[in-house]
This record gives structure tokens, C-alpha cells and sequence, in this order.
């Protein structure tokens, strides 16, 4: 490793992940996982779940007490113009006559003080000619005057019974508006008055919403009529476009309340027309106002949020550190047992789980113990004893006790080794048979059959006995076929060197009876009978390279196994003669039935 690679695996930040790795999959880690879910992740949706339905029960509230506020100023607004007109309704109950003009101005003066909204008032006669004209600002004046049958004030009146003007501004500052009255009869003329609209702004003042929220009305062009700040009221037509913007805003987008930007802070706004005038009045609340209650519970639940956390970490952290010391005894333990020493005992008195599997790791190390020295057992057995047998010895459960039963038996030995070994050194001898066996146990061990007897240089080999197999003739010639491969590869070795041997097998197949024999000291597994004899004789018979087989065995494998039909033999030990088959050919390859490489004329080579 470079220096560079060194330093970058000692850095600040390759430390940080890898000690995240490791907490990771720490016990630690997993306890806070569990317990975040279980106290904090139903905190925070339970918190969530709050806000949500917080926000919008508190939503639909405000919204509600805006409606409310706007719907209440519109019909107090509305209130006030109706008194207005009404109170002009008694300044043209009587009709116009010469001489009455003083009779209508005393009604014009107890009007004016009356409604203190009127600034002046204009009586005209069933002509449109002004006769009468009240101020408070200016001289009043009586007798016949200007024609105003033109003025939209008069024809307005004539035309509704009442007419409602503009609003404008005197001065561009304070607002006006015009209110005409006429009575059914044409012969009490039209009033005509100018209403001075600060008076609303009582109307207006007076409504308050939450701590800061308050109401505004506007006309139709925006311009502001009605303010709690007064001030901003006698600004004249300041700031309209704005107003004006939030009125098309609201009667725009079809919702019961809009969010918007009202002198520079977020509000909620909720608006509703003044139906007489064409007015509109606006209620506003800031949002922070509105949603003070819900940040307030938003943070209380923060906190307990952060509450649960601090509890959930401290509590894993405490559960990690019990948790921590028994396991690395358990985990102690776990590795010498697994190094193999058997007899080390984990010693725990939780009175928990833990103490119990601490119990079950000390019991599965008595049983690895024992089978420990079982195993030993066995493989110092399978040294003397066929593997099948050595292992049946610890648990035989009667595999082991003679019984009569179907059995393929194959015997195999040299030809010619006792010329070789009567001439050679003995160290040849040894080493030849060593060799020999070596290659003879692999073959029986692939095809797992059982070795009964080493006899000199020869073998007998059992199959379907102590263990059942399936299709034990084939298995039996496969073998012998892979036998006759192994043996002649050495044999082209021994020849080499000046040693002439060849080798040969019988195979048989019948009853027989199979157990162990012998005496108390010793017992050996085998099998007696005439169809071990049988096999004993055919290979006898058998010259180098061949295979012969009884009937049995050949009727067993016909259709996957060529064989010779050698003739009938008279053998010794049994009545009759023999039916004696050679194997010719079969399938390839180790494991399999092989071609002998001889044709069946070298085969019939068989002295009958």
C-alpha cells in the first residue's frame, strides 16, 4: 500500500464511514432502528397527523370568521345606506308650491342635523330646478336656481326612486358620494345629497379580527374607501392598483378565501360585495396571526419529538451495552468450540434467553465432542474394515446381523503375480501390491461397494449388501470394467519394468447369506454361499483383461451391455454346467461400462 492509500484510509472522513459501517450492523444500532420506530415514528405521525387536521380545521375557521366579519360590515354598510335614503325620503315627502320654499329649507336644515353624513343637500322641484340648497360648508341658498333636469343624479332618482354615485374624492383626499332620492309622486321633486364617507370608517374600525385582523372596502375601481388607518383612507386614490389587484383576485378565483400580500405581509383575505353600492368589503388576517396556534403545537410536538428520540437513544444505547457482554462470551465461546475444543463450557446467569442458548451452545459441544471421537473411531475402523461396514459399527440397527438376501459378488485378482513373486525382491513385491490396491480402492470407493477381503493379490467385493442399491448387476460390471481400466494401466508399468501380469474377474449374482463373523476379539463382515463361489471360480477362469459373468448377471444387463455367450461349463462345486458370458463392449468413460479394447474373438480365448 502507498503512503497516499495509507493517509486516505486514516483521513477524518474514511474514519467517519467506516466506523458508520460498523455501527451499522452493531446491536446498538438495531435496538435504536426498533425503538425509533416504536416511540418516535408514531410521535412524529401522530404530530404530523395533528398539523394536518389542525391545519385545516384551523383553515376552515379562519376562513369562516372572515366570511363572517366582510358579510357583517357589508350589512351594516348597506344598513347605512339605507338610512341615508330614507332620512332624504323625508325631505321630498311634501310637493313644491309658490312660496314653500321655506318649509323645505327648515326640513333641509333639521335633516343636515340629523345626519351628520350629509355635507349638503340640494332640493329640486317636479321641473328639475334647483330651490333649495343647505351646506355645511357653504351658504345655504334658497329660491329658484340652475336647471338640473340633466343631471344623472336627478334622472337617476327619477328612474330607481334612488341612485347611489360614484365615490370621489374632494381634494384627493377625503371620499364623497352623491345619494339622490325621489318620492312616487313627481310633484315633491328630487334630494340630492353629498355624503361625506369617513363616517363609514367607524363601521369599518370597529371590526376586529384575531389581534391584528381588520376589514377594508373598496369601490369598483379600487380605490380605497374605508380603512382602520384613516390616514391611509385620506391618501385619495393612492395606492388603488393595489386594492384593486386583491379585489380581482378575490372575486377571481372562486374560493371562499385567498392567500395574498397585503402591505408587505401574507394574509388571508375574504371578500363580499356591498350589493347597493357595488361596493366590496374585505376582511384580512395576517397568516402568522392565523396560524399561531398550530406553529405553537407544531413545536410542542417538536419537542416531544425530540424528547422521544433522546429516549430512544439512550434506552438502545443501555439495552446494546447488556446486551454486548453475554454475547461476546457467546461469541467466545462459539470460536473455540469451533477451533475444536469441545470441553470449553460458556457460563452465563442472565435468566434470560441468552443463558438459555449459553446452555444449548454447551450441549451441542458435548455432542460435537462425541461425535468427535465417533468420527475418530470410524476413520481409524474404515482403516481395517470396508467404509460401509466401519460406519454401520456405531449405529448397525440390524444391518450388520446375518440375513439371507440378493447379492452381487466380484471377485478380481493377477495373473501370473506368483511368478513375479517368487523372483522378485520384496521391495518390488510391496511396492507393486501398494500400487495395485491403491488404484483397485479407488475404483471400489467411486462406485461405493463394499471391500469384504484383501486376499494376497486378490479382491472379493460385495454390492447390494450391507447397504441396498439400485440395479446392483450393472453397478457390478460397471465396476469390473473400471477395475480391468486401472489394473492394466499399471500393468503396461510393470511390463516396463520386466514384470508380466495380467488380471481377471468373475462376477456372480444370487442369494447369499451376509453378517459379520468371527469371535469376541475379532469380527469381519462377509458373505458365504454358492454364489460366492460361483464368482470365486469365474474368475479363476477369466484370463487377462477378461470380465465373466453368470447367467444372472448377463440377463440382468442385457440390451446396455454387449456380452459373448462363451458356452456352457462344467464347475466345480456345483451340479451341472454353467452358462459363462464374457463382457465385450459397453459404454465409455470412468464411472461407466467401458469397451474391454479386445474383440470377442480374443474373448472366446476361455479354455473350456
Amino acid at each position: 500500500m502507498s503512503l497516499s492509500e495509507h493517509k486516505a484510509l486514516r483521513s477524518p472522513p474514511r474514519r467517519a464511514y467506516m466506523w458508520w459501517l460498523g455501527f451499522r450492523r452493531s446491536l446498538g444500532f438495531k435496538y435504536l432502528v426498533t425503538l425509533f420506530t416504536a416511540v418516535v415514528l408514531p410521535l412524529t405521525m401522530g404530530a404530523a397527523g395533528e398539523a394536518w387536521f389542525g391545519y385545516r380545521d384551523q383553515s376552515r375557521h379562519t376562513s369562516d370568521v372572515l366570511q363572517l366579519q366582510s358579510r357583517s360590515a357589508a350589512e351594516r354598510i348597506d344598513a347605512f345606506a339605507d338610512e341615508i335614503s330614507d332620512q332624504l325620503g323625508w325631505a321630498v315627502q311634501f310637493p313644491w308650491s309658490d312660496g314653500s320654499e321655506g318649509t323645505h329649507k327648515m326640513d333641509a336644515l333639521r335633516l343636515l342635523q340629523q345626519v351628520p353624513a350629509i355635507l349638503s343637500l340640494v332640493l329640486v322641484d317636479q321641473n328639475g330646478i334647483e330651490r333649495v340648497f343647505v351646506s355645511r360648508t357653504r351658504l345655504n341658498v334658497v329660491g329658484r336656481g340652475s336647471d338640473m333636469s340633466n343631471d344623472a343624479a336627478v334622472l337617476g332618482a327619477h328612474a330607481n326612486r334612488v341612485w347611489y354615485g360614484p365615490v370621489r374624492y374632494e381634494q384627493d383626499s377625503e371620499p364623497y358620494m352623491r345619494i339622490a332620492v325621489a318620492r312616487e309622486l313627481a310633484t315633491t321633486g328630487v334630494a340630492v345629497a353629498d355624503i361625506n364617507l369617513k363616517l363609514i370608517w367607524e363601521v369599518i374600525a370597529a371590526i376586529r379580527i384575531g389581534k391584528t385582523g381588520y376589514a377594508i372596502v373598496v369601490d369598483d375601481a379600487g380605490r380605497l374607501i374605508a380603512h382602520p388607518e384613516i390616514s391611509l383612507v385620506l391618501r385619495g386614490t393612492a395606492g388603488s392598483e393595489d386594492y384593486q389587484r386583491l379585489k380581482q383576485t378575490l372575486s377571481g378565483s372562486g374560493a371562499a378565501t385567498v392567500r395574498t400580500v397585503v402591505a408587505g405581509k401574507a394574509s388571508i383575505a375574504a371578500a363580499t360585495s356591498v350589493s347597493k353600492l357595488g361596493w366590496t368589503v374585505i376582511a384580512l388576517q395576517p397568516t402568522g396571526e392565523a396560524y399561531a396556534a398550530l406553529r405553537a403545537g407544531l413545536w410542542r410536538s417538536l419537542v416531544l419529538i425530540s424528547i422521544g428520540t433522546l429516549i430512544a437513544v439512550a434506552l438502545s444505547y443501555v439495552l446494546a451495552m447488556r446486551m454486548a457482554s453475554p454475547i461476546r462470551e457467546l461469541e467466545d465461546g462459539a470460536r473455540r468450540i469451533g477451533r475444536g475444543q469441545f470441553d470449553h463450557r460458556i457460563t452465563l446467569s442472565s435468566g434470560d434467553e441468552l443463558e438459555k442458548l449459553a446452555a444449548r451452545f454447551n450441549e451441542m459441544a458435548g455432542e460435537l465432542a462425541a461425535s468427535k471421537q465417533k468420527s475418530e473411531r470410524i476413520n481409524l475402523l474404515k482403516r481395517f474394515l470396508a467404509p460401509q461396514v466401519a460406519e454401520l459399527i456405531e449405529t448397525p440397527q440390524g444391518l450388520l446381523e446375518g440375513k439371507q438376501r440378493e447379492v452381487v459378488v466380484v471377485f478380481a485378482d493377477l495373473r501370473g503375480f506368483t511368478a513375479f513373486s517368487s523372483r522378485a525382491d520384496p521391495e518390488a513385491i510391496i511396492a507393486a501390491l501398494r500400487e495395485y490396491y491403491e488404484a483397485v480402492g479407488v475404483v471400489i470407493t467411486a462406485h461405493e461397494a463394499t471391500l469384504i477381503q484383501f486376499a494376497g493379490d486378490g479382491v472379493m467385493i460385495l454390492l447390494n449388501a450391507p447397504l441396498a442399491c439400485t440395479d446392483p448387476a450393472r453397478k457390478a460390471v460397471q465396476l469390473a470394467v473400471d477395475l480391468q481400466a486401472a489394473v492394466q494401466l499399471l500393468a503396461r508399468g510393470w511390463s516396463a519394468k520386466g514384470y508380466a501380469m495380467g488380471f481377471g474377474v468373475g462376477i456372480a449374482m444370487g442369494p447369499a447369506t451376509v453378517g459379520t463373523i468371527g469371535y469376541e476379539g475379532r469380527l469381519d463382515y462377509t458373505a458365504v454361499g454358492s454364489t460366492v463361489n460361483l464368482a470365486s471360480r469365474l474368475c479363476d477362469l477369466a484370463r487377462d483383461e477378461q470380465i465373466l459373468v453368470d447367467f444372472i448377471v448377463a440377463e440382468r444387463v442385457a440390451g446396455s451391455i454387449s456380452m459373448d455367450f462363451l458356452g456352457e461349463r462344467a464347475i466345480k462345486g456345483f451340479n451341472g454346467s454353467t452358462r459363462i458370458f464374457a463382457v465385450t463392449a459397453g459404454l465409455q468413460g470412468p464411472g461407466s461400462i467401458g469397451a474391454s479394447g479386445r474383440g470377442a474373438a480374443e474373448s472366446a480365448l476361455l479354455p473350456l
